[in-house]
């Protein structure tokens, strides 16, 4: 995995946790977890809008006469 070990994880953690402080790190674990859940689904072609055209019931026709 990127050639990392346990002892390369707990240093990245500890300067983590010496930055942000233990008070933000649930914040910045929600945050992370909700970026890699959006990504997934952006990923996998859900889309929250539907883009699709509405076809318009009140036209008669599409062809203009004149």
């Amino acid at each position: 995995m990127f050639g990392l070990g346990i002892p390369e994880l707990l240093i990245i953690l500890v300067l983590v946790l010496v930055v942000f402080g233990a008070g933000k790190l649930p914040d910045i674990g929600s945050g992370l977890g909700k970026a890699i859940k959006g990504f997934k689904k952006a990923s996998s072609g859900e889309d929250e809008i539907d883009v699709t055209p509405k076809k318009d019931e009140n036209k008669k026709g599409d062809v203009e006469k004149g």
